[in-house]
C-alpha cells in the first residue's frame, strides 16, 4: 500500500517543505489540485460536494498551476513523484500540455503522472473558446494526442477540433508518463478501463469505493485491460484513520491513498504542524503496512 500527500488544504508557500517531509515519511506521491479560475457566477453542479461549499473553498484558496507547483517540488527532493488530481485536460490546448508534460518528465527523470479529469464548470470551456458539450470527445483525443507526443516519433492528428501535421517533440520522457483517469461516472470509469493507465476517485466512503472499483473492473474485463499489473487504482477516503482502514482499502484493490495526515477538518495551517503530522503519519501508519 502506498500513500500520497494530498496538498488540497496547504498553502502554496509550504509546498516545497512538506513535500520533503512526504519523502522522509515514505509517502510515494504528493498530489495537488488544478483550478483555473473562479467565475463569478455559475450554473454548473459540482458533482462530489456541495456546490456552494466547493465554490467558497475555489474563491478562498491560491492554486498555483500544477505544473510550476510540481516543478517546484521536484527540485528539493529526489524520490517522490508529483500529479496532479486531476489535471482539467480538454480546457487546455494538447500541445502546449504535452509539451509541459514531457520536459517536466525529462526534467524530473520520470517522477511524475498526470491525473487527467473534465471539468465540471462550463465556464472553463466557454472563457477558453471550448464547447462544452463536446467536453469528453475533447478529453479522448487529448489523451490519444498526449501518448502520440511522447512517443518521440513523428505524429499528426486530424479531426474537427485538432488538426495538425506531422511534428515531433523534444525531448520526451524515456518511460511515457502515466496517464490516470479521475471521474466516477459510468464515461469516466469507462474511460480510464479503456484508455487510462489508472484510476482516481474523489472522497468517497469505503462502500462507494468498493461499487465504483467494482463497476471499474468490469469495464476493464470488458476491454481486456484488466491483466495489467501496472495499472493504479487511487482512492481519497478522509473517513480512512486507522490502520484497518487503510487495510480495508488495500483489500478493495486500491493502490495508493491520498490523504491529508492533519485531517481535512482539523483547522492546522501551519508549516511546522502539518510537516510534524506527515513525519508522525509516516512512524505510525506508512512504516507499519509497508
Amino acid at each position: 500500500m502506498n500513500f500520497g500527500l494530498l496538498l488540497g488544504f496547504s498553502h502554496w508557500r509550504d509546498f516545497p517543505a512538506l513535500a520533503q517531509a512526504a519523502e522522509q515519511a515514505g509517502f510515494r506521491s504528493v498530489v495537488m489540485p488544478d483550478s483555473l479560475f473562479y467565475p463569478q457566477s455559475t450554473a454548473s453542479e459540482y458533482p462530489y460536494n456541495d456546490t456552494a461549499a466547493i465554490r467558497e473553498y475555489i474563491a478562498a484558496t491560491p492554486f498555483i498551476e500544477p505544473f510550476i507547483s510540481m516543478a517546484t517540488m521536484a527540485a528539493v527532493t529526489s524520490r517522490i513523484r508529483f500529479y496532479p488530481s486531476v489535471l482539467k485536460v480538454p480546457v487546455r490546448q494538447p500541445l502546449v500540455l504535452g509539451k509541459l508534460l514531457t520536459s517536466l518528465a525529462a526534467v524530473t527523470g520520470g517522477r511524475i503522472a498526470l491525473g487527467a479529469g473534465l471539468s465540471p464548470w462550463r465556464e472553463d470551456f466557454a472563457y477558453n473558446g471550448l464547447d462544452f458539450s463536446r467536453r469528453a470527445e475533447l478529453m479522448d483525443e487529448c489523451i490519444a494526442i498526449l501518448r502520440g507526443l511522447m512517443s518521440g516519433e513523428f505524429f499528426e492528428f486530424h479531426s474537427r477540433n485538432y488538426d495538425f501535421g506531422p511534428l515531433k517533440m523534444n525531448p520526451v520522457p524515456e518511460r511515457p508518463v502515466p496517464i490516470w483517469i479521475g471521474g466516477h461516472a459510468t464515461p469516466a470509469l469507462r474511460r480510464a478501463a479503456r484508455l487510462g493507465d489508472g484510476w482516481l476517485s474523489a472522497n468517497s466512503d469505503q462502500a462507494t469505493l468498493a461499487r465504483l472499483i467494482g463497476e471499474l473492473n468490469r469495464y476493464r474485463d470488458e476491454y481486456g485491460t484488466r491483466g495489467r499489473a501496472d495499472f493504479e487504482i487511487h482512492a481519497i477516503d478522509f473517513g480512512a484513520q486507522r490502520l484497518e482502514d487503510f487495510a480495508r482499502l488495500a483489500e478493495l484493490g486500491v493502490t495508493e491513498i491520498p490523504h491529508v495526515p492533519w485531517g481535512a477538518a482539523s483547522g492546522i495551517r501551519d508549516r511546522q504542524g502539518q510537516v510534524d503530522a506527515i513525519l508522525r503519519f509516516g512512524d505510525e501508519v506508512i512504516a507499519k503496512l509497508r
